[in-house]
């Protein structure tokens, strides 16, 4: 990936998380990225092809980012599914925490045949598929229905943490996730 590339696409990142999608014009982006609209639009065709990567890399990064938390985890199976929301209370606490790009992106195209509201969609689901493996690998019966719970509790979270850092609701995620699992093992 070239550097002017990953720059813009690092400054996008940086504004839709800030400023908004919607609120973040193609202008405040060049001129952040010290670029020009010509060089954007050589790498990205328009704006919502820029989103599109934006999603697509916030959520390869941060599943690169927790695939290697586990990588480096001796936990057994059926503590890994507990660890997830240790990851997530350490992710959400970093200086660097500016969210989740799928739940910004939704609410702010919520027409459901938007490509940008459908890929964040896919996130979600992406996200609660890989929760329930992990659920699965613990030998959770109903590891779907534990992977909704636990996904929802990490949604709201990540959004509660979003709307004010700080706020204590990944410690209640944890606390209220624990109970869930715990349930669900019986």
């Amino acid at each position: 990936m070239s550097v002017l590339r990953e720059r813009i696409l690092s400054t996008a990142t940086d504004l839709f998380q800030t400023r908004g999608i919607n609120s973040t014009g193609v202008d405040t982006i060049v001129a952040e990225a010290g670029t020009t609209k010509m060089t954007l639009y050589k790498y990205f065709r328009t704006k919502e092809e820029l989103i599109l990567e934006v999603l697509r890399k916030s959520q390869s990064d941060f599943q690169s980012w927790l695939d290697l938390k586990f990588s480096t985890s001796n936990q057994k199976p059926t503590e890994k599914i507990q660890q997830l929301f240790d990851f997530i209370e350490e992710w959400v606490s970093s200086p660097s925490f500016l969210g989740m790009g799928f739940i910004k992106a939704s609410a702010e195209f919520p027409d459901e045949q938007n490509p940008i509201h459908q890929l964040s969609s896919q996130q979600s689901r992406d996200f609660r598929l890989y929760i329930a493996k992990l659920a699965a690998d613990a030998s959770i019966q109903d590891a779907d229905g534990l992977a909704l719970q636990l996904s929802l509790l990490f949604e709201g979270a990540v959004q509660a943490e979003q709307m004010k850092r700080g706020s204590g609701a990944i410690k209640y995620a944890k606390q209220a996730a624990k109970i869930l699992i715990d349930g669900a093992r019986k």
